[in-house]
């Protein structure tokens, strides 16, 4: 497994309720979804996180290596913030055993650029403890927006899997419309977060994309058990 991998488990004595793997974006690494990952892991979701695929090629090696593990419970969920979001999307699209569900935060569409540290910070995020974080962070690669990624069509039409899309309505790395366009055609369930900006995960609202996050894979456990269910009432 990948040095950079971060986990986060369950409270003692309960019972795991699924897996969420998490593939980082730009400038990114693990260690940047720990807030996330407790919360989640509080919940009783296990939550493995990795770090930025095109900084780490390795990393989309482990994500498959993860989500073959038949020790880490199901349902398996791909989440994948800026870049890691198209990552996710194209490892489902390759029918990569054991995804089960996609959860994307902050799609990006096209090219920005920041002017200066404080600009990437604003545009990041508008939760003043994530940017201090980010700020002191010797790991974090700062400037890394700026690198426009190569990116393709994601390829959402070869996804047979539920999406989940978080989006926030002020993300000027990301724009909304561009998003809106990106989605436009596919089943995907799109959430907007007024006033949001590029890192939906770690944003002002992070505890409301956490528990819109718990809602769609409490729905996602639901809709699995109940042939289980219906089989039992027969």
């Amino acid at each position: 497994m990948s040095s950079s991998l971060r986990s986060w488990d369950e409270p003692e004595g309960l019972a795991p309720r699924g897996t969420l793997i998490v593939l980082a974006g730009r400038g990114e690494h693990a260690g940047v979804y720990e807030r996330f990952g407790r919360r989640l892991a509080f919940d009783a979701y296990r939550v493995r996180a990795l770090g930025d695929p095109a900084a780490d090629p390795g990393v989309l090696d482990t994500a498959a290596k993860l989500l073959a593990d038949e020790s880490l419970p199901g349902p398996k969920v791909l989440v994948g913030s800026d870049t890691g979001a198209h990552h996710a999307v194209r490892l489902a699209a390759d029918r990569t055993p054991g995804v089960d569900a996609l959860i994307l935060a902050g799609l990006p569409t096209g090219a920005w650029t920041a002017g200066s540290w404080e600009e990437e910070a604003e545009a990041r995020t508008a939760c003043p403890t994530h940017q201090g974080r980010l700020a002191g962070d010797p790991e974090f690669r700062r400037g890394a927006l700026d690198v426009t990624p190569e990116l393709s069509e994601p390829g959402l039409d070869r996804v047979g899997v539920p999406v989940l899309a978080l989006h926030g309505t002020d993300d000027v790395v990301s724009p909304l419309d561009g998003a809106r366009k990106a989605y436009a055609g596919h089943p995907v369930e799109l959430v907007t977060f007024h006033g949001g900006r590029h890192d939906v995960l770690n944003d002002a609202l992070h505890r409301t994309a956490a528990a819109t996050v718990v809602l769609f894979l409490e729905r996602l456990r639901l809709s699995s058990e109940l042939p289980l269910i219906a089989e039992g009432l027969a």
